[in-house]
């Protein structure tokens, strides 16, 4: 806002410095929910019979991916430690038998995927709402709407080829010629779409996810503040609204996140057992699948969890971005000082 409005003078922060914030962030709430989500999929996986030796989605609120364990016998990094009573029972055991560390399993792959995933997204939503203010009225409600469907559309869609190579690669160990052998086959057999496979529920998951989340937390953000007497939301502010906001948006979104968990389990099976002709079922024809086997209630499996882990996550993240642009501002202030 321009000071003789009589607001403080905005100090505008680089693409470069909200790469490094959002970096930071991916990073710090991998970290944080990680354990949260292995000890989710392992209370999945002592109940469900798919899952034993098998594959399971692990996911840390930031992004979701496919895992896939070896048999019973080999080495793979999830193991099964015993029955488990409830969350507080499974923290305990998985640390009794296997060891801290072992609440971050996976995180490599995920920080591999999460860090660009959301360098992309978050520093396109930043550029993107400054333009659209640019050319739109300042307050214009459907600018975050706009923006968080655009840069998150961009993001899955650069990100999605990545997503299939790095599945391949936990499935067992690959050299990277074997991997470009694989991925050359890939396109040879099935054309370039093939590296898109999954993209559509995905799309269809995160694009609305995104245009809630934004929406909810630029009007809660908003809310607090006018409550709070400030110019400016706080950490806690912040914090509060990304929690709410990211709730609000994984309970409207779950039914496609239900369904990108059977695409991903398609994709097991066809891999797994060697089938000549891919499993391939559009969006709309699983989700008849599912309220036919288990009613309409079969599409918000999982809620619960979802929410356990979206909720953190999405706070830590964007109270963690927001930190990162609030500390480039006042550098970025102090050098115009100078």
């Amino acid at each position: 806002m321009d000071p003789e409005a009589g607001g403080p003078q905005i100090i505008k922060v680089t693409p470069l410095q909200q790469m490094l914030a959002s970096c930071t962030g991916a990073v710090l709430t991998s970290l944080i929910a990680t354990p949260l989500d292995v000890v989710k999929i392992r209370l999945q996986a002592q109940n469900n019979p798919f899952y034993k030796g098998k594959c399971f989605v692990y996911s840390n609120g930031l992004m979701d991916h496919l895992c896939v364990c070896e048999e019973e016998g080999n080495r793979a990094w999830y193991k099964k430690p015993g029955r488990f009573q409830g969350t507080l029972d499974a923290f305990l055991k998985i640390i009794r038998n296997e060891g801290v560390k072992s609440l971050w399993s996976g995180l490599p792959p995920t920080l591999v995927m999460a860090v660009p995933a959301t360098v992309i997204y978050f520093t396109c939503y930043d550029q993107l709402t400054a333009l659209l203010k640019s050319k739109l009225e300042e307050n214009e409600s459907c600018i975050p709407i706009i923006a968080g469907i655009v840069a998150r559309f961009g993001a899955v869609t650069v990100i999605s080829p990545l997503e299939l190579i790095r599945t391949k690669m936990q499935s067992k160990k690959f050299s990277y010629k074997e991997l470009h052998r694989f991925v050359s086959k890939k396109v040879s057999e099935d054309g370039w779409i093939s590296l898109w496979r999954g993209w559509a529920p995905t799309v269809l998951r995160d694009v609305p996810f995104s245009a809630m989340y934004w929406y909810n937390y630029e009007v809660l953000k908003k809310w607090f503040c006018v409550k709070s007497g400030l110019y400016e939301p706080t950490f806690m502010i912040n914090f509060t609204s990304g929690a709410l906001s990211g709730s609000l948006a994984a309970v409207a979104t779950l039914p496609f996140d239900v369904v990108k968990t059977q695409k991903q389990t398609q994709l097991w099976i066809h891999e797994s057992h060697k089938i000549s002709t891919p499993l391939r079922m559009s969006t709309w024809a699983i989700m008849k699948n599912i309220v036919a086997e288990s009613g309409f209630s079969g599409l918000f499996t999982g809620l619960i969890p979802r929410l356990i882990k979206i909720a953190p996550a999405c706070a830590v993240m964007i109270s963690t971005y927001e930190f990162g642009k609030a500390f480039f501002q006042k550098q970025n202030a102090r050098r115009q000082q100078n």
